[in-house]
């Protein structure tokens, strides 16, 4: 209570002292104000003789500029007129110069085109003596050409005589090989099919004897006794795997359970350093309370002691120990001593003592050694306290009294000097009583103190139960840490053991796979050893009927031998006599046709030259009309030659006086334009003085608002603390000033800190902090279930893909067990795993068409990768079909025979999947229902053309 009231009289204070230096403020602001104004009002001034400066500038500017103007229209009007009279001159002598290149080019014209003339007149001339040369040797080759003629045709009937002699021949030699050719064709085909079936037959046996090694190499009793140490082993490993478990299941209960004792631990930590929070805070607030019971807070008796060394003394209420129920009592007695300084000699601070003005101080002597009143009589209250002052001369004849009944009682035999004071304080004498507690800073400073010392040991003793829970927190913390560490290890070590768990089982599953492949291989492989022996036997006896047939063959040739000689002279006869009569008919043809060229060009040419010389005629017509007319255009052009030059003298002339009259009147414009440009630098100049005066003013007029709306804020802030602004100046010390009153704010707001204040907010602090370590470890509990619940689920997963991967790469394995020889008539094709993990391993594709031992898919050819790939997708379409599949010339690169086979797969797969594909084939086409196409009727103009086959058949048979 004591310091709230301390509290609220230095609040109060500094109140005061903040309104009065508010005042101060507005006072000095008002008065910069007033000096702002009158500067202001000086820059309007000179503002205002700027702008009538400007403006009689302005009336002269706009005189000068009309005056510009009408000489500006002059001067453009004798401008125009000069550059008139130059444009007429420049017309004029352009005329004069066009006329006289004209008649040069009219000259050069007519020089050439005389000259053409005569060039035309000499053609004409050679012309007639070609013509007549070309006549001559026309009339001289006519006969030959005719005999040539008759020659030719004789020839070409003895030639067509000799070849009706070959052609005769060609017919009995066609009708002989025609017999002859059956037994010799009968006999190829015999020993093409012979050397086919020996090969195919060798390559039957070599098949049949790889077979029997790949059988006799298949053993699967070593992979067999594999899966069973694999299955021994697994079933060790899961058996460790459930130990190691149950181990870590254990191990996790027991970190769980140390968390849940730290949870407890931290929270009664917390509770401690609230406690602790709690009574420092009120540590704090009894101290200042103490310091201002003290005295302490007197600055000047403070300066006072620092000077003559006793700072650092002792007040009696520090060093008093008294007895518990009794401190009100003592306080009430000893009210007036308990600031006083303990000393151990008074005598040398007696004169400084006499030198302190102001306040009221006492100064008490120590004894040598703490006295003690133990031996004293007990019915006195100096028997309660104990002192290193001696305590017997101020506290002398104050007795006690146990209660307000006893003491008045006991009054009545009280000696003069003599007194009685009952634990709540009631002090009385035989004639006064005295009642009530202090009200001022000492009240309960005897308490205090002792508050503070028990204080003082609660604070030792909280900091060492916190430091004890913190020591006992961390070694549980380190423990929780070492244990999940080991949980760590343990959960590293069960997830190896998962982990080879796993591995063991991918490998044997990827046994077993291997095993039921060799099983499966081994059955292929004895089917294929039946197969190529029956196949073998066939090839047997069509090679024992092949060799019958080219025995048959032979003989059948030898018969024809007699006949085939007789036939061959006959041809050589007749060869010879067909190329001579065939070398004659070529050199008459010849002949015929050399002669028949000649007599062909030289007609020609005579039409040729006849055209020139027409040509040429016409030539001489046009250019001797050109002469003559551009010798009358020479003449015509020469008549205005000389009106054109007097008239350029006339204009010449013009043109002088033009020029002068254009100079005066530009002498004027500038004259004119030199006065604007003069009174335009004034205004500039002008202008820039007044923008000066003007930034000046604008600059005073915001300072002056600044500190207009300063004052007006000071003026508020006045009336907001309830204080009138001219009772406050009225009532302010004529020295004050701005620096006095802010120290002066400054110390009285040091005393209010020393106050202190008790921290009320740590409770809500403590409160908030705790929810959110409440909701962080919800939230870390919830993150370590998620966790788990991953972790499961992946293994759940893990689980569950190796079954459906396991079981889909079984499905898609048959399937293509099942397609391949459907699609190559035959051979085998599986899959493979390449490792032994089920979620990383790869997959490899086996394929072998029949007749091939191919070791790598490099070895296929086109149509066979091409064939593979078609049984492998159909294979995976299979197991997961569509309503559509759509195939792009998946057919390209196969044969005929291939392709029969694909369309058979596909019509086989249709009863259930549409099938949509492109394709170029005939034999695809055939097998489609309904066909899509792009024609072309006509250039740049594509249709789509759609044909059901169905309708069309229809269609057809009717």
């Amino acid at each position: 209570a004591q310091a709230a009231e301390k509290y609220t009289q230095y609040k109060e204070e500094e109140r005061i002292k903040k309104a009065q230096l508010q005042a101060l403020r507005w006072r000095s602001v008002d008065q910069q104000i007033k000096d702002k104004e009158a500067l202001i009002r000086e820059a309007e001034v000179e503002y205002e003789k700027s702008q009538a400066d400007h403006q009689h500038i302005d009336t002269s500017l706009e005189k000068l500029r009309i005056e510009y103007s009408e000489l500006n229209d002059q001067f453009n009007q004798v401008q125009g007129k000069y550059y008139g009279v130059g444009a007429e001159i420049g017309r004029t002598e352009q005329e004069i110069q066009h006329q006289t290149q004209r008649n040069e080019q009219y000259q050069r014209d007519l020089a050439e085109d005389q000259q053409r003339l005569r060039e035309i007149i000499e053609q004409i001339e050679a012309d007639k003596e070609q013509l007549a040369q070309l006549q001559l040797e026309l009339e001289e080759i006519e006969p030959l050409s005719g005999a040539a003629l008759t020659t030719e045709k004789t020839s070409a009937e003895h030639l067509a005589n000799a070849e009706e002699k070959m052609n005769h021949w060609q017919q009995e030699w066609e009708d002989y090989n025609q017999k002859a050719a059956e037994p010799q064709q009968k006999a190829q085909v015999a020993q093409s099919k012979i050397q086919h079936l020996e090969q195919s037959i060798q390559r039957l046996r070599e098949r049949l004897i790889r077979l029997e090694r790949e059988q006799e190499g298949l053993n699967f009793s070593s992979i067999e006794e594999e899966m069973a140490e694999l299955n021994e082993e697994i079933s060790a490993q899961e058996l460790e795997f459930e130990s190691q478990q149950e181990q870590l299941d254990r191990l996790a209960e027991e970190i769980e359970n140390i968390r849940e004792s730290n949870r407890a631990r931290n929270e009664q930590i917390d509770g401690l350093k609230s406690q602790l929070q709690a009574a420092k805070g009120k540590q704090a607030s009894l101290e200042a309370l103490q310091e201002a019971a003290l005295g302490e807070q007197d600055d000047s008796f403070q300066a006072w002691l620092q000077e003559n060394g006793l700072s650092s003394n002792s007040r009696l209420g520090e060093q008093l120990q008294v007895e518990s129920g009794w401190e009100t009592a003592v306080e009430t007695v000893l009210e007036p001593y308990l600031q006083g300084i303990c000393t151990d000699d008074l005598g040398p601070i007696l004169n400084p003592a006499q030198q302190i003005e102001n306040g009221r101080h006492s100064f008490l002597q120590r004894q040598a050694t703490a006295t003690s009143q133990a031996e004293a009589n007990a019915d006195y209250l100096v028997t309660k306290v104990e002192s290193s002052v001696d305590l017997g001369a101020i506290m002398f004849g104050v007795k006690i009294a146990e209660s307000v009944e006893q003491a008045f009682s006991a009054r009545a035999d009280l000696k003069a000097h003599e007194s009685l004071i009952t634990q709540s304080g009631l002090w009385l004498g035989r004639n006064w009583i005295q009642v009530g507690k202090s009200q001022g800073a000492q009240a309960g400073m005897i308490q205090r103190a002792q508050e503070l010392e028990s204080l003082a040991q609660e604070i030792e003793d909280t900091e060492q139960a916190i430091q004890q829970q913190t020591q006992l927190l961390e070694e549980k913390r380190a423990s929780v840490r070492e244990k999940e560490q080991g949980r760590d290890e343990k959960q590293k070590q069960l997830n190896e053991l998962n982990k080879r768990v796993g591995e063991l089982k991918a490998q044997s599953s990827a046994k077993q796979v291997r095993l039921e492949q060799f099983i499966a291989r081994k059955e292929r492989i004895k089917n294929d050893i039946e197969e190529v022996q029956e196949h073998q036997e066939v090839e047997q006896e069509h090679l024992a009927e092949a060799r019958i047939q080219l025995q048959d063959a032979l003989d059948s040739m030898a018969q024809d031998t007699d006949r085939r000689e007789s036939l061959m002279r006959q041809r050589d006869e007749t060869r010879l006599q067909l190329e001579q009569a065939r070398d004659k008919a070529r050199q008459d043809k010849d002949e015929a046709h050399h002669l028949n060229l000649q007599l062909h060009s030289i007609k020609t040419q005579i039409d040729s030259t006849q055209q020139a010389y027409q040509r040429l005629q016409a030539q001489q017509q046009q250019a001797q009309e050109r002469v003559e007319t551009l010798q009358a255009n020479m003449e015509d052009n020469l008549e205005p030659q000389e009106e054109r030059k007097a008239r350029l003298e006339q204009l010449l002339e013009q043109h002088v006086e033009a020029e002068e009259a254009l100079a005066e009147a530009r002498r004027k414009v500038e004259s004119v334009e030199h006065s604007v440009r003069e009174q335009e630098k004034n205004r500039a100049q002008l202008e820039q003085q007044s923008h000066t005066v003007r930034s000046k003013l604008e600059s005073l007029r915001m300072e002056w608002q600044g500190l207009e709306v300063r004052r007006k804020t000071l003026q508020e802030q006045l009336k907001e603390t309830q204080f009138d602004l001219q009772t406050v100046l009225n009532n302010l010390d004529e020295q004050a000033n701005e620096k006095e009153w802010e120290e002066e704010l400054q110390r009285i707001a040091n005393r209010i800190a020393r106050l202190g204040a008790i921290n009320l907010a740590a409770i809500d602090e403590y409160q908030s902090e705790s929810e959110r370590k409440t909701h962080l470890d919800t939230q870390h509990e919830d993150l370590v279930e998620a966790l788990e619940t991953l972790e499961n689920a992946i293994k759940k997963i893990d689980k569950e893909t190796r079954a459906r991967f396991k079981e889909t790469f079984d499905k898609i394995n048959k399937g293509l067990q099942q397609l391949f020889p459907k699609v190559f008539g035959g051979g085998h094709a599986y899959l493979e795993l390449t490792g032994d993990d089920l979620l990383d391993t790869g997959v490899a594709i086996m394929a072998r068409p029949p007749g091939k031992r191919n070791s790598t898919i490099h070895l296929l050819s086109g149509g066979e990768k091409a064939l593979t790939a078609i049984a492998l997708v159909f294979s995976i379409f299979q197991l997961n079909p569509a309503p559509f599949c759509l195939l792009d010339e998946v057919d390209a690169p196969l044969d005929d025979a291939n392709v029969g086979r694909f369309c058979r797969m596909v019509e086989e797969m249709s009863e259930s999947v549409q099938f949509i594909y492109i394709s170029h084939n005939k034999i695809a086409m055939e097998m489609a229902q309904s066909l899509m196409g792009v024609t072309m009727q006509e250039a740049g103009v594509s249709r789509l053309v759609m044909v059901d086959v169905d309708e069309a058949t229809a269609m057809v048979a009717v």
